[in-house]
């Protein structure tokens, strides 16, 4: 596959879709440095990945939550010991106006 060529031309018009006003001074300063990040990525291409699966998730995925046990939960008066803020066994937020 043909690379297309990146000049002053393609990075205006990616500049435009991207809705960036970029000044003459600005493409002058980005076009090396988009050049020069685009020959890094180019190396890429020179690995060969034909007998590798391809791979949508870069890391294994796996349950790290703990499991779902049936546990003595706090009783009420517990839950409310540290607050201040209680009224009639259940907290008590600001009013809503």
């Amino acid at each position: 596959m043909a690379k297309p060529k990146v000049d002053k031309k393609l990075l205006l018009k990616v500049s435009t879709n991207a809705r960036l006003n970029l000044t003459g001074k600005e493409v002058d300063e980005f076009l090396p440095q988009l050049q020069e990040i685009l020959k890094a990525f180019g190396k890429l291409d020179e690995i060969d990945v034909k007998d590798e699966k391809p791979s949508f998730q870069p890391l294994s995925l796996e349950n790290v939550a703990r499991k779902d046990l049936v546990e003595k939960c706090l009783s009420q008066e517990e839950a409310l010991k540290n607050t201040k803020n209680k009224k009639d066994g259940y907290f008590m937020g600001p009013k809503v106006t």
